[in-house]
């Protein structure tokens, strides 16, 4: 199953894709939310689809939003990734690197992204996404968090690297510019991911590919990345984690740095969490 959402931005409903076919979740919920995601709503989704309860949506050209509704908030881990660290000459942390962006940073897999004014080191990141579908509260063990997780969407965590680090104080003013997180275009149950650390995540830009190489190259893998988590604040169902980014950043680059501008176009994916695709524009 894939659970999406369609329609215009604030306007988006429902849906959730089935053996080829799109049907419509109305008659269960009135979003892809927590509230869904805590009353076992994939479960629920799955015995409708079995009875043929759910009617046949066409989505015709219809606009693929985020697939979650706005989270209460995105939990984010910096420098996860061997390569990447390396890359920008930082040392493997010992502990998690955390920060948080706000739930308007969300829009859809191919909504335009607005490089904001005055940047010159706008950057793009493919990271994988954990939808989370239980309360989770200083949580004891891997098996208690994966118990957590709802599923997996691919999210772009796109930073501004002079906001982020040259303008003093925490990573937040590089992580927070308006249209900064697309999200999409589904997500899938948790346990229709085999393995959440062997999955292959690719970025392109302009054509040219910038970033392959799998979750296998976690420092902090998911499970422990929420069991972290939850020692510091309440996971709560339709929060959304990003768990870093690989190597092949522009800010790992040599001179001159290949930052994004007006114009280019982005491209990027998860291995069974689908395909992103953004042009990029000024704000």
């Amino acid at each position: 199953m894939q659970f999406l959402r369609l329609g215009a931005p604030g306007s988006e409903r429902p849906a959730v894709r089935h053996d080829g076919g799109t049907y419509d979740l109305a008659p269960l919920t009135g979003d892809v939310d927590g509230t869904f995601l805590a009353a076992d709503g994939i479960a629920a989704t799955r015995e409708a689809l079995a009875a043929g309860e759910l009617p046949a949506l066409d989505e015709g050209d219809l606009r693929v939003g985020p697939p979650i509704a706005p989270p209460g908030k995105i939990v984010c881990i910096g420098l996860n990734y061997r390569d990447h660290a390396e890359e920008t000459g930082a040392a493997l942390p010992a502990e998690p690197v955390v920060f948080l962006k706000t739930a308007d940073t969300i829009v859809g897999p191919y909504d335009e992204v607005l490089i904001p004014r005055k940047s010159v080191k706008t950057d793009w990141e493919v990271e994988l996404g954990i939808v989370i579908g239980r309360t989770g509260r200083y949580l004891e063990s891997d098996e208690d968090a994966l118990a957590c997780v709802a599923g997996y969407v691919l999210s772009h965590d796109v930073s501004e690297r002079e906001f982020q680090i040259e303008r003093g104080g925490t990573w937040d003013k590089g992580k927070n510019c308006e249209t900064f997180n697309p999200l999409g275009p589904f997500l899938v149950p948790a346990d229709e991911i085999a393995d959440p650390q062997d999955l292959a995540l690719k970025l392109w830009v302009n054509g040219e590919l910038k970033q392959d190489s799998s979750t296998r190259n976690m420092i902090f893998p998911v499970a422990e990345v929420v069991r972290y988590a939850s020692q510091f604040m309440v996971l709560r169902p339709g929060d959304l984690i990003n768990t870093g980014t690989p190597a092949g950043v522009a800010l790992g680059q040599p001179e001159p740095k290949p930052y994004l501008r007006a114009g280019d176009v982005v491209e990027l994916e998860i291995e069974g969490l689908g395909k992103q695709q953004q042009t990029f524009g000024q704000a």
